[in-house]
């Protein structure tokens, strides 16, 4: 047989042209309306024949019925793009969701956020030495109430008081956050 009459397959495997012709011509619109009717676009469906009927041709040669080899390698395909898009869509939502979860950090976001600090650090320091340090200890080293009447030699009542009075200047300073 020449060469010509040979096709080489990616594989690096020489097919004789008849028997892939031969292949081509009888099962190719078969194979692509199997795809079309399971969902698949009809270029991929295209693509899909083809890769089957190279599949065929470089290890199904013994076959005894090409014809159910053929579609069992199509199912085959079928199933391993169905396991990549899925892989994909999981991955793809992954993605969005990571990104929704991230705050664009804009110049009027930046400016309002300097200027609630400047009204915070304003009101922390319009409070007592005491009440301010009550809140700072409570809300900024999450010391317990208990512990912070402990090192400042006062009643837990008075921790409690004084954590409600710097809370209730915060919100006033603050206004309504809406």
């Amino acid at each position: 047989m020449a060469a010509a009459d040979r096709l080489r397959l990616c594989g690096g495997t020489d097919v004789p042209a008849a028997t892939m012709t031969a292949l081509n011509g009888r099962f190719r619109l078969p194979l692509i309306t199997y795809f079309l009717r399971r969902g698949v676009a009809y270029a991929d469906a295209e693509d899909m024949a083809q890769e089957v009927l190279i599949r065929t041709d470089r290890h199904g040669e013994g076959a005894d019925r090409i014809d159910a080899y053929l579609f069992g390698v199509a199912a085959n395909l079928l199933a391993d793009r169905s396991r990549r898009l899925a892989v994909r869509m999981r991955h793809s939502k992954d993605i969005a969701a990571v990104s929704s979860d991230i705050d664009v950090i804009d110049p009027e976001r930046v400016l309002i956020g300097r200027e609630r600090l400047a009204i915070v650090t304003q009101a922390l320091q319009e409070l007592s030495e005491r009440t301010r340090t009550i809140f700072m200890l409570a809300r900024f080293e999450n010391v317990s109430q208990r512990e912070i009447a402990d090192r400042l030699g006062v009643s837990l009542s008075t921790v409690e008081k004084g954590l409600a009075q710097a809370i209730a200047h915060l919100v006033r300073r603050l206004g309504d956050p809406k």
